[in-house]
């Protein structure tokens, strides 16, 4: 079994979480023992999952036949919209699938503001948080005015906002006004989801040249060096490497320029004003 050594962020409730993980959405349940157990030898300890993703029981499947303690591990699963009227029952069926006896963090996965529920969802998670059961929570593809209601109608702050970002969607006023509240920001679909020619422009392929490093590693450590969690997906174990080998160099204000200038405002992923999973 491996070590990687992977930088903690300091959460607003105290608490840490590993900069780098490994993502499983769109991981098949038949494929995600397989891909999680191999991310934890290779020595990951940061996965991110979600009921709606249908793959907890693989990946606790592969926690418990890992032998690792559990205190070494972070787990992070979500709250499906539909089960926003719910989030007790929905949090402790996640957390019987995962086989485990805490989630190190939760999330609420999309506003769904057309449906006016995610207020009473939050006020579920801000009941179960600092339980033995579970430890941080926070919020997913949610927008500035979505985390301001939350406050105002709470005055619990999320801890994390997991969003769509990569180069070519960079989310800036997004990330300066969680930055301003202490909200961590994670990334979802950092690479671009293999969907774009991010990877192919010339800020990034330079970069790799220069320092001997694919163009995704580029990309990884450009999101590092902006203080983001990021988890790459991938079910391929030399990729999962490749993709943690990015302590070992760092770009330079130039080629975080350069990249940083790659901004386009490309969403690929869901509208957090409209999107319902339905």
């Amino acid at each position: 079994m491996s070590e990687l050594h992977v930088p903690a962020i300091q959460l607003n409730d105290g608490n840490l979480i590993p900069q780098l993980g490994l993502g499983v959405w769109r991981v098949d349940d038949a494929v995600a023992e397989r891909v999680v157990s191999e991310a934890l030898e290779i020595g990951y300890r940061h996965i991110d999952t979600a009921s709606f993703y249908q793959n907890e029981r693989a990946v606790g499947r592969a926690i418990a036949a890992s032998g690792i303690s559990r205190d070494e591990l972070f787990v992070t699963t979500k709250l499906w919209n539909t089960d926003q009227r719910d989030p007790h029952g929905a949090f402790h069926a996640s957390l019987e699938r995962l086989g485990l006896d805490k989630i190190d963090l939760y999330l609420v996965h999309w506003p769904v503001p057309t449906k006016g529920t995610a207020v009473g969802a939050w006020r579920g998670l801000i009941e179960l948080v600092g339980s033995p059961e579970c430890d941080s929570i926070g919020v997913s593809n949610f927008e500035i005015e979505h985390l301001t209601e939350l406050q105002r109608e709470t005055g619990v702050v999320a801890a994390v906002n997991q969003i769509e970002l990569h180069p070519l969607h960079q989310r800036r006023e997004l990330r300066e006004f969680c930055a301003d509240r202490g909200i961590a920001v994670a990334a979802w679909g950092p690479l671009g989801q293999g969907i774009t020619d991010l990877l192919q422009r010339p800020a990034v392929t330079g970069a790799a040249a220069a320092h001997g490093k694919t163009p995704a590693q580029v990309v990884i450590r450009w999101h590092l060096q902006h203080g983001t969690i990021v988890f790459p997906k991938t079910t391929h174990r030399e990729r999962m490497i490749e993709n943690a080998a990015v302590f070992d160099f760092a770009l330079s204000e130039a080629e975080m320029a350069a990249i940083d200038a790659l901004d386009a405002q490309h969403r690929l992923g869901g509208d957090p004003y409209v999107f319902t999973g339905e």
